[in-house]
């Protein structure tokens, strides 16, 4: 029998005949960011019904005269497309054309209303106008001067993104960031694309080794190009640094950057990578340092000298402690627990004496271990010493609760250390210590390598820092595992705090999360219509597709009866972003239900993305120039179409995004379970799926569980929540911090 069914072998054979039409975009259906695959649909002229265009695009906006080449198809499920092969922007023919064309969000300056009335008054003239004697825009009603020199630059901006977009699109590439591409390098995009173009994946955010290499395949070239070899070892380091190493063994990075860079026709050598390390490693681009066991580690310089410092730094702090009065301290102890009718635990006197006297000091324990209540005696002691006390976090939402908690102001690690955007850096540091002489910080766990050796080179020799953080949490984001190597060194006195206090024993969440940390299976009662536990738990089925359907019916019915606002306090925590069950489609889902269309909320679509007035929304990485950091959280307050701007509101602050920069945003009524360290949430939904089976572990079930105050419930069958809590591979990370420490203070490990 013939594999291909009942086709004939004219209709195997078959060449699909080409023709070219012309047209309007209407809407994008579809549009994918990192391939540019779109579904569009498309108004031609004569054409009674709107047309479904599907292909490749560089960068496609609704108001868009398209002359297209391609041919027909009829699709099973959604009827005749037109599948694109190759297009070409024309200028749109019709006054509809030309008014969606300039109302489409392409130039700022240009909403709809002044797209309107500038075509109403010159008609089929109108881009000629534009090009050419733009300043009889002012013969329009309501555009003034100053509106027609910002017109004037966004016209002649847009000429330029688009030539890059051209280049980009003629090498094969995607040009979703030619707009960043063109703010990065102005007039010389092209030319640097040309002369370098893997620089693109060091100064512009989003676009990464892949895109490069596409591009330097399409410009010529060749695979075994030094150059593409040196870029992809420091791909791969960057790579291993976003899973949160500091380094790569050398024959790890070897195998990792020789799959990287192997083509159909080329295949790097082990020895040819191996020469690139080591020329490298003379010219200082790469560090190497021989382990105990004789293996090259391999480090971005950086990494090394950032690792090597904090190492040193602490060892010089830990060399003497604050000279304190301890039988003085023991008797305040005693008088202010007597005043206030408390009792501190043994574990919570023992910090609160070392506090005294402790250079460094680290406090851990799990929830309802009294970490808090630790924290606010220790800072009260603090105070009765007479000392200047700085309080931190390495999130804004961190920062706030730390605040309330004590009752003195907290800030962001970032903005306590004061950081410069025109420098790069912090102005605060061993030259310019912070002017306190106690810093706490918290969330300690979510310290990565680069953001602990600034925090402690910025403080003054005679001056204390407290760590409070879980240890059972996630490590951070970033590289490294700070809180746990110093812990595990031995150097550095800890206070682990283990026993949970009555009032918190009440709490089903924490007695889960207690339960979680064990390796047993959680306590949650089964969802009700009248529950007593604050932590639940929904069957939801064993497909992906029941869980989603359960999530809906939770935020829609379920916990609006609990008397929870699903806008303002539901978060919904996923272990990954992709699938029915990640945090992409949730979010989708999501936002259809907690903030659907209105004619009076404006909403954009950018990238395949659509935002929309009232939106939650979370920064994906730091911008130092507008003060945001990777995992803050905001609301989209309003979105000026005219302007090409979207306001956010992130907790007190107001910032704004230009169009260019919304890749930087993305929506957060789901976020996954990494980006909530630091944050509280009234209510937590937790999905748990056999389809997320490669990130379950058991950190990352303790982690989500408690970031919810009020109320957690966990969805997924028995079987993935077992293999949660079993599960204790939590990811090895490649780091020195721990041998430093362990070495005798003043030596450093020799890089060869």
């Amino acid at each position: 029998m013939s594999t291909f069914g009942n086709l004939s072998p004219q209709q195997i054979n078959a060449t699909p005949v080409h023709e070219t039409i012309t047209g309007v975009v209407e809407r994008l259906t579809f549009y994918s960011e990192e391939s540019g695959y779109t579904v569009a649909r498309l108004t031609r002229p004569r054409a009674t019904d709107l047309t479904t265009i599907v292909g490749n695009f560089a960068n496609i906006q609704p108001g868009q005269t398209l002359q297209l080449t391609g041919f027909w198809r009829d699709h099973p499920q959604f009827g005749p497309q037109f599948q694109v092969v190759n297009y070409k922007e024309t200028k749109p023919a019709t006054l509809t054309g030309i008014e969606k064309y300039l109302g489409s969000g392409l130039i700022k300056g240009v909403g709809p209303v002044t797209a309107r009335r500038i075509v109403e008054h010159f008609g089929l003239e109108t881009l000629d106008i534009i090009e050419n004697q733009i300043e009889r825009l002012i013969e329009v009603q309501g555009i003034a001067k100053k509106r027609i020199n910002l017109i004037k630059n966004a016209w002649e901006t847009q000429k330029a993104i688009k030539s890059v977009m051209v280049f980009l699109q003629s090498h094969g590439v995607s040009t979703t960031y030619a707009v960043k591409i063109y703010k990065q390098y102005k007039d010389e995009a092209i030319a640097k694309v040309t002369t370098n173009p893997y620089q693109l994946a060091e100064d512009i955010y989003g676009i990464g080794f892949l895109t490069a290499d596409k591009i330097a395949r399409n410009l010529g070239v060749p695979s075994d190009s030094e150059f593409r070899y040196r870029a992809g070892l420091i791909h791969v380091l960057g790579e291993a640094a976003a899973d949160g190493h500091c380094y790569l063994p050398q024959p790890e990075l070897v195998e990792q950057v020789i799959k990287l860079l192997t083509t159909s026709d080329h295949q790097p050598s082990e020895s040819g990578i191996a020469d690139i390390i080591k020329d490298m490693a003379l010219k200082d681009d790469l560090i190497r340092e021989k382990g105990e066991d004789q293996t090259l580690m391999c480090y971005k310089p950086t990494y090394f000298h950032t690792e090597q410092n904090l190492a040193q730094l602490i060892h010089n702090r830990l060399i003497q402690p604050v000279a304190q009065d301890m039988p003085r301290v023991r008797d305040w102890i005693d008088r202010f627990t007597k005043s206030r009718k408390i009792q501190l635990s043994p574990q919570q006197r023992q910090a609160v004496e070392m506090a005294a006297y402790s250079k460094i000091l680290i406090l851990t324990g799990g929830p309802g271990c009294g970490k808090t209540f630790t924290t606010h005696t220790i800072v009260s002691l603090w105070k009765a010493m007479g000392k200047s006390i700085a309080l931190a976090a390495p999130t804004g939402r961190a920062a706030q609760r730390l605040g309330e908690m004590t009752g003195l102001e907290a800030k962001t690690i970032h903005r306590l250390l004061e950081f410069d955007p025109k420098t790069m850096g912090f102005k605060c540091d061993s030259e310019n210590p912070l002017p306190h002489s106690a810093i706490i910080a918290d969330e300690a766990s979510m310290l990565d390598l680069f953001l602990a050796y600034s925090l402690v080179k910025a403080i003054a020799d005679g001056s204390q820092l407290l760590l409070v953080g879980d240890i059972d949490q996630l490590p951070s984001v970033g590289p490294g595992q700070i809180l746990a190597d110093l812990i595990n060194s031995g150097r550095v006195p800890v206070v682990r705090l283990t026993q949970v206090f009555r009032q918190a024993q009440q709490s089903a969440i924490i007695t889960a999360a207690h339960q979680i940390n064990q390796g047993l299976y959680p306590t949650i009662e089964p969802i009700s219509d009248n529950p007593v536990s604050d932590c639940l738990w929904h069957g939801g089925g064993f497909a992906p597709e029941h869980g989603v359907q359960a999530i809906c019916e939770l935020v829609t019915d379920f916990i609006p009866r609990l008397g929870f606002n699903p806008a303002t306090d539901v978060q919904v925590l996923c272990p990954m972003l992709r699938g029915l069950i990640g945090t992409r489609n949730l979010n989708t889902v999501l936002q259809q239900l907690i903030n659907p269309p209105s004619p009076d909320k404006v909403e954009i679509t950018r990238g395949g993305n659509l935002l929309r007035e009232g939106d939650r929304i979370i920064q994906l990485t730091n911008d130092y120039n507008r003060e945001v950091f990777n995992g803050d959280l905001g609301i989209i307050q309003s979105i000026d179409t005219v302007e090409q701007e979207v306001i956010v509101q992130l907790g007190e602050r107001t910032v704004v995004y230009d169009y260019a920069d919304l890749n930087e945003i993305a929506l957060a009524f789901a976020v996954s379970i990494h980006k909530s360290q630091g944050s509280e949430y009234p209510v937590v939904i937790l999905p748990i799926y056999m389809q997320h089976y490669m990130m379950l572990s058991r950190n990352l079930f303790y982690t989500g569980i408690t970031r919810a105050k009020k109320l957690a419930i966990v969805i997924g069958s028995k079987k993935a929540i077992s293999l949660t809590v079993r599960s204790t591979d939590d990811g090895y990370r490649y780091t020195r911090l721990c041998s430093r420490l362990l070495q005798a203070p003043g030596r450093t490990l020799a890089a060869i």
